[in-house]
């Protein structure tokens, strides 16, 4: 097992990427799970798949198929090299691996705030109408959300990070300074 794991989820529009390219500013080791470890599959079986049935309504069935390769996030998890890692994003599966995890962090946000983001974000999941209504649908129901500690994130991103960071056991000095010895001890 890695030396601190922690998982960072949440729904569409809260957060999850900016709080990840925020905390790898900082110089933490971030792993983008949207990006890296995410493909659409059978969350129980983990077999990919090639799209939605005959029939299911795509954004419905592209939402509950979002799942994370677990092998990939049990090697992560398992390397030593770095004294935190966070995981960030969102997958449909996460009752595979969530052992793994010191701590999980749900990032929360307020509707009018949630829409506001989704105004200005064109192109992206939660723009369309359709998609919209799931996204409030799932966010007032919290289905698909691991239990964990709540993070409003209607604050700015680095008081966001600070929150999280302030969760963990020692706060993040703890972390720095395990970064630190590990630094110095990879310079040997």
């Amino acid at each position: 097992m890695g030396i601190k794991n922690y998982l960072i989820e949440g729904g569409s529009g809260t957060g999850k990427t900016s709080v990840a390219t925020k905390l790898e500013r900082r110089g933490y080791h971030v792993v983008h799970g949207d990006r890296v470890l995410a493909y659409v599959g059978d969350p129980e079986t983990g077999q990919a798949l090639a799209g939605p049935p005959e029939g299911a309504d795509r954004i419905v069935w592209g939402y509950a198929h979002w799942i994370w390769r677990v092998d990939k996030v049990r090697a992560i998890a398992a390397d030593t090299t770095h004294p935190a890692t966070f995981f960030c994003g969102g997958s449909r599966n996460f009752h595979k691996f969530l052992d793994l995890f010191d701590k999980v962090f749900v990032l929360d946000i307020d509707v009018e705030t949630l829409n506001r983001r989704f105004d200005g974000r064109p192109n992206e999941p939660g723009f369309e109408p359709a998609e919209r209504a799931l996204v409030l649908h799932y966010h007032h129901t919290r289905e698909y959300l691991p239990i964990g500690i709540n993070i409003d994130t209607t604050a700015t991103v680095p008081s966001v990070v600070d929150d999280i960071l302030a969760q963990l056991a020692g706060g993040p000095e703890s972390i720095e300074n395990e970064m630190e010895s590990t630094r110095l001890l990879r310079e040997r």
